[in-house]
């Protein structure tokens, strides 16, 4: 389909069908939401026209009121902005209903073929077959659902939604009134802040309706493709998960919440496990099946209704009951039935009896805590002394001797070493439950040392782990553009120390190296932090391949281009030859996982796009794709200069004075959304380096300009140009799908970017000069992309995605200016006390929807 047709199908089947749905909304039976409804339309209206007058929220809000006041008594006014950020909350819901329920009609597109076109190559041509057959057995794909606090919708809007898409699919408009009803009625937000279980309860929703049923549906296609047996490729599809594991900065994440989010995990899947046994209970009912079918009844009902406090690991057991149903299917009754056996089967293969994969992570802060803490309350045991260690990597790496202990836990210890003693404990219970893939990778955040990941190590063993029976992956996660620089020194330390190259021996040969776009975009910027992970790769791959480690990157990915998020496919899809890429792992956080894999649809789209990546990576790879030496040095340099002026950016004095006082990054941390903490050290004075950067990200998302995810660019464009070097930049963009990519990335953040909306502030006389420092380098960054892309307007290679963005950006207008309003009061103290609160709450209310409607925002 070509790209005009694919515009004119989004215009057909989302924008026309969304603008007669939405009118549905004023046929709801409440009076309240009919006059809301009636309003809507002229405030946003008179919100855009403000907004191209460059009127302060303050001046659009009250003429508004001063316009249609026989409409609105002064009284009701608050009430009514309330009403209309509800209204705006649900229009969203609407719109994303119908965009995916068009899914299948509109597509994607930036994509070509996919998974279909290889798969269909195999049919033809047997060494292509042989070559596809080889790669997909060496190769894996695992996403890791985290729970950042941008995931707002709960988990009845989220059902509320899979049932409008379905439903709309069939035009069937009295039960897509009855939705819009239900809809109206169930609330949005949480009274209180979740509990890290309470998150897991949330994202599980995802892993038991969507993912159960997509990873088995999309395993059986290529299976079915390639005709290859169940357990072939077993290991295709994973899932990892981090509630209740994640404690990084969490202090609410405790062992406890771990090891109920575990029960709750195995729970779960064994109750789908029930549902998927009830259709072959009814299915098959033939002689010769029923002792197995009596184990398995007893097996899926006890575990998903009478939990053991300890339960073990019944994989085998199960596998081998259907394995033996499927054989007398086979042998006694021509195979009737037997692929609804199969699915079973195949489903338990990849899940267990775990689910998905539960990862630990912790601070490096911690984690060394924790080794002190040891050393001082049991010098004898540990042999050695904190005093000869000093500050010295060197001497600590010497004196780990990874000596085999059960050190017993004090009363007195501070909470977190309690918890890392506990936790690393307890990982051990987990695995006997649900085998050691339900807990097998300890997450190092902060890793700037190989003591860190030594130091662990040592922890482990030292709490009853043996040497030869430690089933744990250590893994370490690299953030900061500092940290990236020094990854592959910290990896060369590491294999050459004896004990853990043995252990990684004992691990197959794989290391895992997590790698963090978020604090490296808040770090260095948005060219700076893509330039060094690629070359951190680069790194980390050579060193790797020396001492012959297989290396699995984790790619710490957000929802938005600032944070690694975007065209994720096409990264893994040109990562050429210098970087390892048999296995692809990356977070899916925030409103991406509702957006990308929300829906049976986009989740089978999305998972495949990412398999076919890898796929492409390695049999089709592109000459382009493996950057030459020149090159690297072109990017290089123009890396070096958008650094320089992001530095310049964030130790401009107004930097973080400009984003507390005009944005509602202080609002992020009371609304209930996340049991994590906005930022480190919280209770303390707000530094940068302690703001996280999905609380950063976020935050300039709701001022609308977008600064982590393309400032720097268009001086970094420049400075190639003025220095003869825009023949290698434009030879880069055609050719390389990394920087391509990098481009067409920041081109979306800049799309959904709006500097009319604050245009007011121009002539501010606290922060005129700053916004227009902003504006600036916006300008120069979009006038530099055309004349690099050659398009006219910011991704016009990708209609579809545009057209749906500033469609999005229009339905949020009315509660940007709402947030504004009242951010802007609240700072000039120009709201009576008894009403502040009132008004903070509004500003929590209309985060949401932005971030909603945005889908990659956060």
């Amino acid at each position: 389909m070509r790209l005009s047709q694919k515009k004119a199908a989004f215009q057909n089947q989302v924008l026309t069908r969304f603008d007669l749905f939405k009118s549905l909304f004023l046929t709801l039976p409440f009076q309240r939401v009919r006059h809301t409804g009636t309003l809507l339309p002229f405030f946003t209206t008179h919100c855009e026209q403000g907004v191209e007058k460059h009127q302060t929220p303050e001046r659009i809000i009250d003429s508004f009121f001063d316009q249609y006041e026989q409409y609105v008594q002064e009284d009701d006014r608050l009430d009514l902005l309330f009403r209309i950020v509800q209204y705006v909350e649900r229009q969203v819901v609407l719109f994303d209903a119908v965009e995916d329920s068009a899914f299948k009609s509109v597509g994607k597109s930036d994509e070509t073929g996919g998974l279909d076109s290889i798969l269909g190559a195999t049919q033809s041509n047997p060494q292509t077959r042989k070559q596809v057959i080889n790669r997909l057995k060496e190769m894996s794909v695992r996403l890791v659902l985290t729970a950042h606090p941008t995931q707002f919708y709960p988990g009845p809007v989220l059902s509320i939604i899979n049932d409008l898409i379905e439903v709309l699919k069939k035009n069937d408009i009295p039960k897509i009134h009855l939705l819009l009803q239900q809809l109206g009625k169930t609330p949005f937000i949480n009274k209180l802040k979740p509990t890290p279980v309470d998150e897991a309860a949330s994202l599980a929703w995802y892993l038991e309706n969507v993912f159960y049923k997509v990873a088995s549906d999309i395993q059986a296609r290529i299976d079915d493709e390639l005709e290859l047996s169940t357990k072939e490729l077993d290991h295709l599809i994973e899932l990892g998960f981090w509630p209740g594991g994640d404690r990084d900065g969490n202090p609410n994440v405790t062992w406890e919440s771990t090891k109920k989010v575990a029960t709750l995990l195995r729970t779960i899947l064994f109750r789908c496990y029930y549902r998927d046994f009830r259709v072959v209970k009814r299915r098959i009912t033939f002689r010769g099946v029923e002792s197995y079918m009596e184990k398995l009844q007893e097996l899926f009902y006890d575990n998903s209704f009478n939990p053991v406090e300890n339960p073990v690991d019944e994989t085998e057991k199960i596998l081998e009951n259907l394995t033996a149903i499927i054989r007398v299917l086979r042998e006694d009754h021509d195979g009737l039935f037997v692929e609804i056996v199969e699915d079973l089967k195949r489903k338990v293969l990849t899940f267990g009896c775990y689910f998905t994969t539960l990862d630990i992570r912790q601070d490096s802060s911690v984690l060394r805590q924790t080794f002190n803490w040891l050393l001082e309350n049991y010098p004898e045991e540990t042999g050695i002394s904190l005093a000869e260690i000093g500050d010295s990597e060197e001497a600590k790496e010497q004196h780990i001797k990874f000596t085999e202990h059960n050190l017993a836990l004090n009363e007195g210890a501070e909470p977190l070493v309690e918890d890392t003693l506990k936790v690393i404990q307890l990982i051990k219970q987990i695995q006997q439950s649900g085998s050691e893939r339900a807990v097998q990778r300890f997450i190092i955040s902060n890793c700037q040392q190989a003591s860190d990941i030594l130091g662990l190590m040592q922890l482990f063993l030292w709490q009853g782990w043996k040497k030869e029976d430690l089933t744990m992956d250590f893994v370490p996660l690299f953030e900061t553009v500092d940290d990236l620089k020094h990854a592959a020194d910290v990896m060369r330390s590491l294999y050459s120390n004896e004990v853990y190259a043995h252990h990684l021996k004992k691990r197959g040969n794989k290391q895992t190296i997590m790698l963090g776009f978020s604090d490296s975009t808040k770090d260095g910027g948005y060219l700076m932090a893509n330039w060094s992970i690629y070359k951190a790769k680069v790194e980390l791959t050579a060193i790797s391949r020396e001492y012959d480690v297989d290396l699995i990157f984790f790619d710490g990915r957000g929802g938005p281009p600032a944070r690694g998020g975007g065209k994720t496919q096409r990264f893994y899809a040109s990562m050429g030859k210098e970087i390892e890429n048999n296995h692809i792992q990356l977070t899916i956080q925030g409103q991406t996982i509702s957006s990308q894999y929300g829906s049976l649809d986009s989740a089978r789209y999305n998972i495949e796009q990412l398999i076919q990546a890898g796929l492409v990576s390695d049999l089709q790879q592109k000459v382009g794709d493996t950057l030459t030496p020149k090159q690297k040095d072109v990017i290089d340099q123009m890396a070096a200069e958008s650094h320089h002026k992001f530095l310049e950016l964030r130790h401009h004095p107004q930097f973080l004075q400009y984003l507390e006082t005009l944005s509602p990054l202080k609002a992020l941390s009371s609304i209930n959304i996340s049991s994590r903490p906005m930022k480190r050290n919280s209770g303390k004075e707000l530094r940068l380096e302690d703001l996280r950067a999905i609380s950063f990200v976020t935050a300039w998302s709701q001022l609308k300009q977008n600064i982590p995810g393309f400032f720097g660019v268009g001086t970094a464009l420049q400075w190639a140009e003025d220095n003869n070097l825009w023949s290698y930049v434009k030879n880069l963009y055609e050719t390389s799908g990394m920087f391509n990519t990098v481009i067409d990335n920041c081109m979306m953040s800049m799309t959904k970017s709006n500097f009319h909306i604050t245009a007011y502030l121009k002539d501010d006389p606290e922060f005129g000069e700053f916004w227009t420092l902003l504006k600036e380098e916006f300008d120069l960054t979009k006038s530099y992309l055309m004349k690099l892309t050659g398009m006219e307007e910011l991704m016009e290679n990708y209609p579809v995605e545009r057209a749906s963005i500033l469609e999005r950006e229009k339905i949020i207008l009315p509660l940007l200016i709402i947030q504004h309003y009242a951010i802007r009061l609240l700072e000039k103290q120009a709201v009576k006390d008894e009403k502040t609160e009132t008004y903070q709450k509004l500003i929590g209310r209309t985060i949401y929807g932005v971030v909603n409607a945005g889908r990659n925002l956060a």
